[in-house]
């Protein structure tokens, strides 16, 4: 119970840093980009798209741990995990318009730069600095427990040399007058934004797509498994993550003769001591069906995956995610 409580209190501790951290970070989002139509200045708008990216992150976040708060029901056999992946999806996308059209819009101001009101670009880059600063000081103690929050982290230190930036780029055009420097440095920001963008919109995607996890090494794992005592054979292995950090494993097993009764148990404590797949459904068979043809057997480990085959509808449902084994 001590250790439920302790997790309990952890979990409530990082809502509060992240909740502090979007107010701050999303209320001086809505400040960078009024000033930055106010003083005319294409890098405090361009640093506003990018502190978007954040305010999204911290929400998403946010949403991450109520979600995982809520019960799984019968429409929602895996809850509302998905929300997540989909909003990362949805935030990469809008991202790339809005950079597209700041390096669109700073290629044309390089040649006609305008005025820039620098001391106004100058003050609102300085809170920003110090804003990020303040988010990055809440959210440093829940990082190193959180995946969750250490991204959020990431994203925000990630804004602060954003911020950095654009002073630079006022203090240059208050002592030189180069107005040059105000679309040179939204160039900056927006190549930077456009690999993080980028990045974010294919992992959404591969796991939208149910591809394999990039951290799950599966010649690995299926030789891992065909080398436990027990198994003769092994076809339907399939592993995709259902949320950032939450992967899920199924697979059929045909055992040997003699195999062990507590196979099932061993092969899924084994899944989460070397690859930290906690939701394992291994189904054992006494001898494969009529697709033995697809088994991966020990003596050619490197296997086929992907047969249309009798099994293929069973992937994602009709298995007893209780962990335990069926036989044929």
């Amino acid at each position: 119970m001590g250790h439920d409580h302790s997790h309990a209190f952890r979990v409530e501790g990082n809502e509060r840093r992240l909740f502090i951290a979007l107010f701050l970070t999303g209320g001086f989002m809505v400040v960078e980009v009024v000033g930055g139509i106010l003083a005319n200045s294409l890098a405090l708008l361009s640093d506003a798209a990018h502190m978007f990216t954040d305010v999204t992150a911290l929400a998403l976040s946010i949403a991450a741990v109520r979600v995982g708060k809520r019960p799984v029901d019968d429409k929602r056999s895996y809850g509302y995990h998905r929300f997540e992946i989909l909003a990362a999806a949805f935030n990469a996308s809008a991202l790339f318009v809005v950079a597209a059209y700041i390096l669109y819009e700073a290629w044309q101001r390089f040649f006609t730069p305008p005025e820039v009101s620098s001391g106004t670009m100058l003050a609102i880059a300085v809170v920003g600095f110090a804003v990020n600063l303040v988010s990055m000081k809440l959210l440093v103690g829940g990082k190193d427990e959180s995946l969750n929050v250490k991204g959020a982290y990431l994203e925000v230190w990630s804004d602060m040399l954003g911020s950095a930036g654009v002073i630079v780029a006022a203090l240059t055009i208050r002592f030189t007058g180069w107005l040059w420097v105000d679309p040179v440095v939204a160039i900056a920001i927006g190549l930077w934004v456009l690999p993080r963008t980028w990045s974010l919109l294919k992992e959404s995607t591969h796991i939208l797509l149910e591809g394999t996890p990039r951290d799950v090494d599966m010649e690995k794992l299926r030789g891992m498994i065909l080398g436990a005592p027990g198994v003769a054979a092994i076809h339907d292995l399939h592993v995709w993550t259902l949320t950032s950090g939450r992967h899920v494993l199924t697979a059929h097993v045909v055992t040997a003769p003699g195999a062990p009764a507590t196979l099932v148990k061993d092969l899924t404590g084994a899944v989460q001591g070397t690859f930290r797949i906690f939701h394992t459904t291994i189904q054992v068979e006494d001898e494969a069906c009529c697709d033995d043809m697809h088994a991966t057997l020990p003596q050619a480990a490197q296997g086929h995956e992907g047969h249309d085959h009798a099994h293929d509808h069973h992937d994602h449902d009709g298995h007893d995610h209780g962990h335990h084994g069926h036989r044929h």
